[in-house]
């Protein structure tokens, strides 16, 4: 991924040097495990400690020569190490015992990150709901005013989707933070399965429980699609802000520097230009997550297919959605509520968005329903053609009705609250 779109902690997760820090990690681990066996020599381990963690420069020379990656990292670890220890280095292993058991390490740790991230951003929505809890706002369906609710509650029913999101999150990384360390087709000939249970247990991981030469693909496109369903639900909170922040709505406002500037040639605009971003990259995850889908399906025991797929996906996926949690945060953090705007755009249809309650009481006093909903009907088709208020429109065709206010509205209000304080609570 680009470093636009990459916060430093992702970056260093995902690089070579980290890669093969981790691969030294593993084969360590590994050696450690037979010499409890009594297979490897003491030596030999205590050789492999010492030893330097390749360059990737180093590594990329030699895969030139022997295009193989894993077995050019071997030669170059191996360059550091005594003969006489490295002949003991990936003993009775497979390249993906390595590649997958480091990956999946790799990727547990990526999805902490990104945890966090939207843990953040669950608590900034929940914060920001709970202060504007009152602030009424005219909900929208179709994009037509609808009846009033309050900003407050918007911003809930963000905050909900995220946490369901980290649900995902959380049983994604449990499914792809697993390692296998079983040989060529999977069935522990050359290693014993006690080697893999040392390794898998020391790095935190789970162990593939019916291996063939690599950790099943179902796991990454799991996670992949627990990114996207986040990144979807932050593209719905930017959506809800770019729409309130048009001219003719203003509602809201994104955070911006006393620098900024809008357009080269239009000195007036202040453009909605983060939650745009946001939604582009909510593109990119959806992205990602068909080709991890795509990776499921491989020949036999393995095919190498999946692997450059991977190279551009996995580590794109994470750093995207965690930089666009992160932004989120940010937006929501310092985002500008204009609540008299708000307000003034219930009264700017002249009591239609009352229009429901005032059925419900012509209902509740016994009205027949045609008859009373074409009634309030013919009210507001009064109003819309006139500009007429509309208590004065019902007063004229008989109709009385004395609670044409927002609160009407909010009478259960605090039950949405008392749900939200509990999602408050996780953070405490």
């Amino acid at each position: 991924m680009i470093s636009r779109y990459t916060l430093p902690d992702m970056a260093e997760l995902f690089s070579d040097q980290n890669r093969y820090a981790t691969w030294v990690r593993v084969e360590i681990l590994a050696s450690e495990a037979q010499m409890r066996l009594g297979i490897v020599p003491g030596e030999a381990v205590e050789d492999m400690r010492r030893a330097k963690v390749p360059l990737p420069a180093r590594v990329a020379e030699l895969e030139k020569e022997r295009d193989h990656e894993v077995l050019s990292f071997l030669a170059s670890y191996c360059e550091d190490i005594p003969e006489s220890s490295a002949v003991w280095v990936h003993l009775g292993m497979t390249s993906y015992d390595l590649v997958d058991t480091a990956l999946g390490y790799t990727l547990g740790r990526a999805a902490d990150l990104l945890q966090g991230a939207a843990r953040r951003l669950r608590r900034v929505l929940v914060e920001r709901a709970l202060g504007h809890w009152d602030t009424v706002v005219v909900g929208r369906t179709h994009g037509v005013h609808a009846e009033p609710t309050t900003f407050g509650h918007k911003l809930a029913g963000h905050a909900f989707a995220v946490d369901r999101s980290l649900t995902r999150l959380a049983a994604a990384r449990d499914a792809v933070a697993v390692g296998t360390i079983s040989g060529s087709v999977g069935t522990y000939a050359l290693i014993d399965p006690s080697v893999e249970a040392h390794v898998c247990e020391s790095l935190g991981l789970g162990i593939e429980p019916a291996p063939s030469q690599v950790v099943a693909r179902d796991r990454h496109a799991q996670l992949l699609q627990a990114v996207a369903t986040l990144g979807a639900c932050v593209e719905q909170i930017a959506l809800e802000l770019r729409l309130l922040q048009r001219t003719e709505v203003r509602e809201v406002e994104e955070p911006r520097s006393s620098a900024y500037q809008g357009s080269s040639a239009m000195p007036h605009k202040r453009n909605p230009t983060t939650s745009e971003r946001l939604c582009g990259l909510a593109r990119l995850l959806r992205g990602y997550a068909t080709a991890a889908l795509e990776d499921v399906a491989l020949w036999h025991e393995r095919d190498l297919a999946h692997q450059s797929v991977e190279r551009v996906i996995l580590p794109d996926a994470l750093s995207v959605g965690h930089f666009q949690a992160e932004a989120a945060a940010d937006l929501i953090a310092g985002l500008q509520v204009d609540a008299d705007r708000m307000r003034a755009h219930i009264d700017q249809t002249d009591g239609l968005v009352y229009s429901s309650s005032v059925l419900a009481e012509l209902l509740a006093r016994g009205v027949e329903r045609e008859q009373a909903y074409r009634s309030v009907q013919a009210a507001a088709n009064r109003t819309i053609a006139t500009g007429e208020h509309f208590a004065d429109a019902l007063a004229g065709i008989g109709v009385t009705t004395h609670d044409l206010t927002p609160q009407r509205f909010l009478t259960h209000h605090d039950v949405i609250r008392s749900r939200l304080e509990k999602l408050r609570a996780l953070d405490d």
